[in-house]
């Protein structure tokens, strides 16, 4: 385990430290919650253009248990494992790139990785007969928000597998359910 945690810190320092001051406002706006607000607007357009205002209506509560589930259970992780973020970490805030104005205590594991591609898996899957490459797009749009937060100095590339392998579990369960109320509820017998 200290050999991974070892691994984890110098991989996280290598990445954090090929940013540079000219992209360092790129990133702040991609971790931004408020920066995804116009592809949410896209989405919630399309899920009410192909399913209707009922069946999205359900798909939105989805979403919003999705993002309720993965970032509740990211907060029982950080105070259960208490690993702290690199931006608190004596020995790697030295030398890393910390570009983040808040950095929390506890990072394990990353909330912003398991929101955004617990997102991006469930409604990729949601739209994949009437759009099959979008959830590539989501998928490298979750990616480019998880690696902010390395960018950024708040979290270790484990707490961003960690998250991303959470979020996507959690996308795939949330896409299980909604499949089953439409078939349940919504398709005409």
């Amino acid at each position: 385990m200290d050999k991974l945690i070892e691994l984890d810190h110098e991989l996280f320092l290598y990445l954090n430290n090929l940013g540079n001051e000219q992209w360092d406002l790129f990133w702040l706006l991609v971790t931004d919650k408020w920066t995804a607000i116009p592809l949410y607007a896209v989405l919630v357009f399309l899920l009410f253009k192909k399913f209707g205002w009922k069946f999205t209506l359900v798909l939105l509560v989805c979403v919003t248990l999705l993002i309720t589930t993965t970032d509740q259970l990211g907060n029982v992780f950080k105070d259960g494992f208490q690993r702290l973020r690199p931006c608190g970490q004596e020995g790697i805030k030295e030398y890393a790139r910390l570009v983040a104005a808040y950095c929390g205590k506890y990072g394990y594991f990353s909330a912003h990785a398991s929101n955004s591609f617990g997102v991006a898996v469930f409604l990729g899957l949601v739209f994949k007969e009437h759009f099959p490459k979008l959830i590539w797009f989501l998928l490298l749009w979750a990616a480019f928000v998880a690696y902010s937060r390395i960018y950024l100095g708040v979290h270790y590339p484990g707490d961003i597998l960690t998250g991303a392998l959470i979020g996507s579990f959690f996308g795939y369960l949330y896409y299980l359910l909604q499949r089953f109320l439409r078939k349940k509820y919504f398709t005409r017998q």
